[in-house]
């Protein structure tokens, strides 16, 4: 009976020096796969409400605030107005506000874009991969990226008109 058990314990022994083995590699080499501040900002490449295909490398060498939204999210409706006062200011001076709609179809989000008034550029993940390369939960989340691609800040929450122009002042400073 006492050498039945052996392979078993052995298979035991096997899997639990694998998952901590797992465990240990991912703590240290950061297997969580969400960016943090100081890290490179993950690539996109979404359709925007313009019909083309947008990446983040079109906007090297500029200040990126890349906002994740949604309509139906009521914190992320009441920084639109702000968002856009952002853009229309620091549009000219190498800075560029990014909307990126998570996962509602175009016409809502035209019509959302209408209703609120703002231009800044949509883009919209329709298939939630930037929100899986971005690690985002909850909506609203903002990230503030430096012209060097890095990640800067982020801002996990509803973004006021004075804490928006605070990050983006850092960002081109």
């Amino acid at each position: 009976m006492g050498k039945a058990r052996k392979p078993i314990q052995i298979v035991i022994l096997f899997l639990i020096v694998l998952v901590g083995g797992y465990a240990i590699g991912s703590s240290v080499f950061g297997g969580s796969g969400k960016p943090e501040e100081g890290s490179k900002a993950p690539a996109i490449d979404l359709l925007g409400l313009d019909g083309l295909g947008h990446t983040l490398d079109e906007y090297k060498g500029k200040a990126i605030v890349l906002n994740f939204w949604g309509s139906w999210c009521t914190p992320c409706v009441k920084e639109m107005p702000a968002l856009q006062a952002q853009w229309e200011k620091w549009k000219d001076k190498d800075v560029i506000v990014i909307g990126i709609n998570v996962g509602e179809d175009q016409m809502t989000v035209e019509n959302f874009v209408k209703q609120v008034d703002i231009d800044f550029p949509i883009l919209m993940d329709t298939g939630r991969d930037a929100v899986r390369s971005y690690g985002i939960s909850p909506l609203p989340t903002t990230f503030f990226i430096n012209a060097k691609g890095k990640i800067d800040s982020i801002h996990i929450g509803q973004l006021d008109l004075d804490s928006l122009d605070d990050q983006i002042g850092k960002l081109v400073d």
